[in-house]
């Protein structure tokens, strides 16, 4: 299995940027398919965004396509997620989850605000 850490989460104004970064340990990272889920308060966790192990599929919400941009690096370990033109509708925690055969990881996750 995989540990999976976020980070680069934090207040921006709507309009703004922001990058997410998810660190996996282990040596299996690049079997694993992975996602960002996020959960805003009081609603479920949905899915944002998808990228296939190799990074040559990626799928997107209709709420964030043309908006966010998911990639991985293999040789680092790492997924991230780039979100462009915020909007206080995408403030959530942002968590990262890694799937391969049997195992379905998951990140402590990271805070995003968008507000003013």
């Amino acid at each position: 299995q995989v540990q999976l850490v976020e980070s680069g989460g934090g207040l921006v104004q709507p309009g703004g940027s922001l990058r997410l970064s998810c660190a996996a340990s282990g040596s299996m990272f690049s079997m694993y398919a992975m996602a960002w889920y996020r959960q805003a308060p009081g609603k479920q966790r949905e899915l944002a965004a998808h990228i296939s192990s190799t990074g040559g599929s990626t799928n997107y919400a209709d709420s964030v396509k043309g908006r966010f941009t998911i990639s991985r690096d293999n040789a680092k370990n790492t997924v991230y997620l780039q979100m462009n033109t915020l909007k206080p509708e995408d403030t959530a925690v942002y968590y990262c989850n890694g799937r391969f055969r049997i195992y379905n990881n998951w990140g402590q996750g990271t805070q995003v605000t968008v507000s003013l």
